[in-house]
């Protein structure tokens, strides 16, 4: 899994309230497209999640996985497929970076599904991904702020 579909966005927030929208799991069916339900199942130590069960329904998509969690300070969340139906792997990041705007907001991703899939159309399908999720949580936080 070493090609990543890569993109950013800017933010017109502070990196610690992009991260607190970012990590309030349960939240997501709210304001992220395709998610119907997302459950914190385990918290590490300092009480941040680890792993997060989601519900996606896109069409033509509809899966079920969880997804591990590990945390580099409160600038990048990284996380893996810890269990999927329909994904073999998949390993992502957010990477926070303050700017004069904002924070920008960097979505890195890598999926594998179970199902043959061209390479291109795997690309178009993460960039995809990645836009409504970034374009969602800026709509997210700039709501809240």
């Amino acid at each position: 899994m070493a090609e990543q579909t890569t993109s950013s966005i800017v933010i017109a927030a502070s990196p610690a309230q992009v991260m607190a929208a970012i990590v309030d799991f349960e939240a997501y069916p709210r304001w992220a497209q395709g998610i119907k339900a997302a459950q914190v199942l385990t918290t590490d130590p300092d009480g941040r999640a680890s792993t997060v069960y989601f519900e996606l329904e896109a069409a033509p998509i509809k899966d079920s996985y969880t997804l591990a969690y590990t945390y580099q300070g409160g600038e990048v969340l990284r996380w893996t497929l810890a269990e999927g139906r329909m994904m073999r792997a998949m390993e992502g990041s957010y990477e926070l970076a303050a700017t004069g705007a904002g924070t920008e907001v960097t979505y890195r991703l890598s999926v594998d599904v179970a199902i043959p899939m061209i390479g291109l159309l795997r690309r178009k399908a993460e960039k995809v991904i990645i836009d409504t999720a970034l374009k969602g949580l800026k709509k997210r936080v700039e709501s809240l702020g």
